[in-house]
This record gives C-alpha cells, structure tokens and sequence, in this order.
C-alpha cells in the first residue's frame, strides 16, 4: 500500500497534512501558535476526547477529520491519525530555531498519577508504561494507545517517555497521560531562544 500524503507549513508554525491510503482518509491542521477550540472527528469517542484535551492543554489548536474502517475495527484510524499529527507537529516546528525543545510534567487525574517527558531530538523514541487494565475505553481497545503514541513519535521524531506512577481507573490513566503529555509538549515548543538547541548545531 502506499499511502498519499502532503504536507504544507507555514511561518506561523502551522501545518496541513493530508493522508490517504485504502484503510483512512485524514486531514489534520495543527496550530502551535493559537489556542482556539480544536475540532476532532475519528469516528472513536474517546479518542476525540483525548485529541481535545491534546490541543486544549498544549495551547495549540487541533483539526483532525478522518473516515476510517472502524467496521473492521478502531487500529487503522488511531495509528494512522498519530502518523498524520507527528507530521503535522514536524512540518509545524519547521527548522525548531529557539525552541525550548525539553518538555516535562506529571499530571493527575484523581487517583491516577502519569508523568510524561518530551524531547524535541529529531530521534524518534517512545518508552511506554501505561497499565490501564480495561480492554476498552468505550469503543476504543486501550492495546491501541501505545498504537497512537507509536505513530506520533516516529513521524513527528521526539522522544517521548510515558509512565504511570499511580492509577486504578482506566479512564484517569489514559486522560492522565494525554494531558501530561499535552503539557510536557507545550513546553518543548515554547520559543525561548533564536539558536538550534543543541551543542551539535543541530536536531536530527
């Protein structure tokens, strides 16, 4: 399969990406600069509702559409949908000049504790240690976050670490760990100087 997919960025640190394949169709626009409402449809509740609470607690702006084929069932739209927003987050951050680049935070959510860090490398990684222990969180199977998260990583190349500390809940956890990471992000992005932030001179 090879799968369609353009990108436009502009200096305002604002992204499109279009993606089509055989299994999804998704467009994403990811504002950095604004915090406007974000406007989600995946066709998965819960997914929206941690994409919603992505752009609100980055204080960026998030348009996500995809039509995917949720009668098979929810895996192709929530990975194909991180692969789109860690293009977008890329195209976004352009050359990364004077970003602060590290993000970090430790977000509750009642009895859940998850803290999330960031590193804005230009190397994908993704060390994930969420135990919700439901199988699904309405319709959507929680073996698909780490699915999610895979996909945002390796396009968008950072470095991301997601432990839970604390939680019982499935639904806290996995809130939790969007929320902190929403945090941990909106300091990564932050410009706070003019330079690459990095001694090698630059991010890759």
């Amino acid at each position: 399969m090879s799968p369609a997919a353009t990108p436009a960025a502009s200096s305002s640190r604002t992204a499109k990406v279009v993606r089509t394949t055989k299994e999804t169709d998704i467009t994403a626009t990811w504002s950095l600069d604004s915090s406007g409402p974000s406007t989600i449809s995946t066709g998965i509740g819960f997914l929206d509702h941690m994409l919603e609470a992505l752009g609100k607690h980055s204080g960026t702006t998030l348009q996500v559409a995809c039509r995917g084929d949720l009668h098979i069932d929810g895996h192709h739209t929530t990975e194909d949908v991180g692969i789109v927003l860690g293009q977008c987050l890329r195209e976004a951050l352009g050359e990364r000049l004077g970003i602060e680049r590290f993000g970090h935070m430790t977000c509750p959510l009642d009895e859940a504790l998850v803290a999330a860090t960031i590193d804005i490398s230009g190397r994908p990684y993704l060390a994930y240690d969420l135990k919700p222990e439901a199988a699904l969180l309405g319709s959507w199977a929680t073996e698909l976050i780490p699915e999610f998260f895979g996909g945002f990583t390796d396009n968008a190349r950072v470095c991301l670490h997601l432990h839970q500390l604390h939680g019982r809940n499935s639904h806290h956890i996995v809130e939790a760990a969007f929320k902190a990471c929403a945090r941990a992000l909106r300091q990564a992005i932050r410009i706070t100087g003019d330079g690459v932030p990095s001694t090698k001179g630059m991010l890759a």
